[in-house]
């Protein structure tokens, strides 16, 4: 089974993917991740959804919705950030946005005067570190050393400096639309009702209210068609196998009668330290 994710190596999507497939190829995007995989260039694709401090990747939101794929698999792993560089002076903190966002507290506190610069990932922070000594990054502890053995070990000058501790990561794995499950105790789903009236929403929350289904994640996201115009992401407890799984669906379908409901499919979750 081919599986790709966000690259380079030593991300934590990469630790994350290890969890699918020991040979994982990379990408700088999730949205190209998502459509190499609806393309059917790989059997699996590993992308970020949700933080527990930063909330949901909106560019993975994007994509799922932008194109057909099934979710197979949910991968939740705890985040242990570090600082990673080669010496304790340094003029810039390069890191993914959101893992800079995830130690905002720690940064701003110790290190104030220190640009911060955003990257593709994790990985290609420390990648830049590595290479260059004005330059620390931000990623797992593990990380200081590196992947190939090649290369500048870097010194370790704080561990988990997230602002809290209970700071971990949804990944979902994501697969060609025709591998959609309808088993698992989850389920993801997407709703366009190409519709503005109100009480939208409330008629979409009660249809799964009204039959007992959890909703562990709800999200709004601009359709992009015009401005107020929406589409929702809606995560819920309970499998596509179930009939009140079922019958929720059937009024959403009647609510967006002039858009769309896209089903992603139901899963189980996998737990990786």
């Amino acid at each position: 089974m081919n599986v790709v994710t966000l690259g380079p190596a030593g991300t934590y999507s990469h630790r994350a993917a290890r969890a699918v497939a020991d040979d994982v190829a990379f990408r700088e995007s999730v949205t190209a991740i998502v459509e190499s995989v609806s393309s059917g260039e790989f059997d699996r694709g590993v992308v970020p959804i949700e933080n527990s401090i930063e909330g949901s990747v909106t560019e993975s939101l994007d994509a799922l919705a932008d194109e057909e794929v099934a979710v197979v698999e949910e991968i939740v792993t705890p985040i242990r950030h570090a600082l990673l560089a080669q010496a304790e002076d340094f003029d810039v903190v390069a890191s993914h946005s959101q893992a800079l966002a995830q130690c905002r507290t720690y940064l701003e506190r110790e290190y104030p005067d220190v640009d911060q610069e955003a990257v593709a990932s994790t990985a290609r922070g420390v990648e830049r570190a590595r290479s260059d000594a004005s330059v620390a990054g931000i990623g797992h502890p593990d990380n200081a050393e590196p992947i190939d053995g090649e290369g500048t070990t870097l010194r370790v000058l704080a561990e988990d400096i997230q602002d809290r501790s209970s700071n971990a990561t949804r990944f979902l794995v994501i697969a060609p639309a025709t591998e959609r499950s309808r088993a698992g105790g989850k389920t993801t789903l997407i709703v366009y009702p190409d519709a503005n009236y109100p009480g939208l929403l409330l008629e979409m929350l009660e249809a799964f209210a009204d039959r007992d289904v959890n909703l562990s994640r709800v999200e709004s996201r601009p359709s992009g068609n015009r401005l107020g115009d929406y589409l929702f992401h809606f995560d819920i407890e309970a499998g596509l196998y179930e009939p009140r799984t079922q019958a929720a669906l059937e009024t959403l379908e009647g609510i967006a009668e002039n858009g769309w409901v896209r089903v992603l499919g139901s899963y189980d979750t996998t737990h990786v330290v």
